[in-house]
């Protein structure tokens, strides 16, 4: 576990609260406001500087292996953040799917990130518990990275299936009444029916319902990737938290370019793939024992690729997926 004092995580998650706070009135202000591209840019690298800026926190502050603890919590974010790339075009097409108008889109994605924070705080900090009981947990961890990063290469977009028969959405409308109508940016709204008024959630509530679901089936990617990179619960968490922050103002920013992102998934994969490898190489001792019980001899060694290595390694697949899509794109535009 950290060796970090309660009080470091309150002021931590202080801190988050009040970032969220200076997110939603100064970026999207409530009501109906269409946030621009300039806009989005702008937030972004707001957001990609605070990171930054809590990175060199942690390199000067950390008190032991500050060094090393930045360059995880580097690690870890870029992992994050390029997953939660290919999150933010799933949400694209919920909202396209829903008919959620643009200027509606800023408070569904504010509390979809919010929900995310709560839930991903618990994954992490039962993952941690998890692996700190029972180490070959990592295993398993870097098997399932191994095949979601297989996935990402024969999966298509063609293949999602009709969001409005999410089991949690339909599940919800057994419960609670729900009005196909929008309503500006409300969530719920009082019908009346005769002289009796209920409230009823809007399609603004089901595509918020839709996107946390969502974001629960991409953690339990993302979480398992950045443990590859660190076992200190704190940069865990930190990475994660400080990667989705940012994630509405680079929604805007990327919903504009979306076609010039073909082949980002092809390079998700390989950085899942070479995460789950990392993870299995350093579970020699457990892979070993595993193959003397079936009568080998492996005497695999152990292996621990440096993190400023994995760092490289990500953000050059990063790049160079972006690189080659925007390349592609542009050529076949021009024919």
């Amino acid at each position: 576990m950290s060796i970090l004092p309660f009080w470091a995580w309150i002021l931590f998650y202080v801190l988050v609260f009040i970032m969220l706070i200076a997110d939603l009135k100064m970026f999207g202000k409530k009501g109906e406001h269409e946030v621009s591209i300039k806009e989005a840019l702008k937030m972004t690298c707001v957001w990609i500087g605070v990171s930054l800026v809590f990175c060199a926190g942690i390199y000067f502050l950390y008190p032991v292996d500050a060094h090393e603890k930045a360059m995880e919590f580097l690690a870890g974010y870029l992992i994050e953040k390029s997953l939660s790339m290919d999150n933010l075009f799933v949400f694209l097409m919920l909202f396209s799917f829903f008919g959620i108008d643009r200027k509606y889109q800023h408070e569904v994605l504010f509390w979809g990130i919010f929900g995310a924070l709560v839930l991903r705080s618990i994954f992490i900090f039962a993952g941690a518990a998890m692996v700190e009981q029972f180490e070959w947990v990592l295993g398993l961890f870097g098997l399932f990275l191994l095949y979601t990063g297989g996935k990402m290469f024969t999966h298509s977009d063609e293949q999602q299936g009709d969001p409005s028969q999410n089991v949690i959405v339909k599940l919800f409308k057994k419960f609670f009444p729900v009005t196909d109508k929008m309503r500006g940016d409300k969530f719920f709204i009082a019908e009346r029916k005769g002289w009796k008024a209920r409230r009823v959630a809007t399609p603004l509530f089901i595509t918020l319902l839709v996107i946390e679901t969502t974001d629960v089936a991409f953690a339990v990617d993302s979480i398992p990737a950045v443990f590859s990179v660190s076992r200190d619960p704190f940069i865990v968490l930190t990475s994660n938290i400080f990667a989705i922050l940012g994630l509405r103002a680079l929604y805007f920013a990327l919903a504009a370019v979306a076609k010039y992102f073909t082949y980002l998934k092809y390079g998700l994969g390989i950085i899942l793939i070479f995460v789950g490898i990392k993870m299995l190489l350093a579970m020699n001792e457990y892979i070993n024992l595993i193959a003397s019980w079936v009568g080998f001899d492996l005497n695999m060694p152990h292996i621990e690729i440096p993190t400023i290595w994995s760092l490289v390694f990500i953000f050059g697949t990063l790049l160079l997926s972006m690189g080659l899509s925007y390349v592609v794109t542009k050529s076949s535009t021009r024919k």
